[in-house]
């Protein structure tokens, strides 16, 4: 111990150094020791001991060295005793003293292999992303093909080629964000109210047979609150060939139904108005919150609305040079957002754009 270390309470000159060399080869001698003491260190008690006896700043081993070779030390021995005594303090500091520690000596005491490793949570696909999915498989199996398009429209795909002109009233039906545009752009553009405008694009380069589900984003000036948001996700469907009849959408209609909410769940249609259907209808499901007998959810009714559909207007091919006299068609729009708070009994659609993790998390 440091005790034992006699020669570090003499002097430099009491000991004979007269050169560098010789004052090396006594900071070698009293590592030596240090490494000796260091390698008798069991536990805590002498761990403390060997540190106190080294580094204690009245009486340790290189407070000594400091004031009994350093300081005294002549011009010629000064730079070797100071290069020596940093040389063996960054040593002594640099053991592992810390294995000794109380602390680590607790922590390796209640160490218990038998508990659970740390729970990573995984990440999901969103809910809406999940009800996307689950209606494109249904529709994939009908043999109708998936296709995406520009969220960025022009007025002609928007409007104008659906049977909407400008000024048309129906116009009114769709709360539309229009961009800003730079001066002279040839067109106006506005943010897609609808995915239909893929009903064009799809059957210029398109000839019949057409079936295709366009899923996608789509804008309205709506205020958001539980059952509106001003961004939302749609999909379009359309099929077009020769001789397609209501009777075939009727069916494509009730076998999606079925497949989405249930074997146990009834359609109807309710006569309505589509600038580019006709005749054009509301589609209504079984209510899946009380099965048809009337709650809250469906005002008592115990129907839901799900979609807008009909057969394609004839005035529509005119825009893309099919010949409204050998085909037909029909097409639908269904709100997946809709869907998705219908289906899994959630009361503000709001939710599903807010990122709250609490509610991630309660999507498998």
């Amino acid at each position: 111990m440091a005790e034992d270390l006699h020669i570090v309470e003499q002097t430099l000159e009491q000991l004979g150094a007269e050169t560098p060399e010789r004052v090396a080869a006594l900071f070698a001698e009293v590592r030596a020791d240090f490494d000796r003491a260091f390698g008798s260190v069991t536990d805590e008690a002498s761990w403390h001991a060997l540190r106190d006896g080294w580094l204690g700043r009245k009486k340790g081993v290189l407070r000594l060295i400091t004031e009994n070779w350093l300081k005294p030390a002549g011009p010629a021995l000064k730079p070797a005793a100071g290069q020596g005594l940093n040389e063996l303090r960054a040593y002594v500091e640099g053991k592992k003293f810390g294995a000794f520690t109380a602390s680590a000596t607790l922590v390796a005491e209640k160490l218990d292999l038998s508990l659970p490793g740390v729970e990573r949570a995984l990440g999901t696909r969103h809910l809406v992303r999940q009800t996307l999915e689950e209606i494109e498989r249904i529709f994939l199996r009908l043999g109708y093909a998936v296709v995406g398009g520009p969220e960025i429209e022009t007025p002609y795909y928007n409007f104008e080629a659906l049977n909407m002109p400008e000024f048309h009233p129906a116009r009114d039906m769709w709360d539309t964000f229009y961009v800003d545009t730079p001066p002279g752009t040839p067109s106006q553009l506005v943010l897609r109210t609808h995915t239909s405008p893929m009903q064009i694009r799809v059957m210029e380069r398109q000839q019949p047979p057409v079936r295709v589900i366009v899923p996608g984003k789509v804008y309205r000036r709506d205020n958001p609150d539980a059952s509106h948001l001003f961004m939302f996700h749609q999909i379009e469907g359309l099929a077009v060939d020769h001789d397609i009849t209501f009777a075939d959408f009727k069916g494509t209609i009730e076998f999606f139904v079925h497949e989405f909410l249930g074997k146990n769940a009834k359609t109807r249609l309710r006569p309505s108005y589509f600038p580019f259907t006709e005749p054009s209808a509301e589609v209504d499901a079984t209510c899946i919150v009380c099965s048809g007998r009337g709650c809250r959810t469906c005002k008592q009714t115990g129907w839901l609305e799900i979609m807008g559909a009909g057969m394609v207007d004839p005035a529509v091919y005119g825009f893309v040079k099919y010949d409204a006299k050998k085909v037909s068609g029909f097409a639908f729009g269904m709100g997946v957002d809709r869907l998705a708070i219908l289906k899994y009994g959630i009361d503000d659609i709001q939710v599903l754009l807010q990122n709250d993790v609490r509610f991630l998390r309660q999507s498998p």
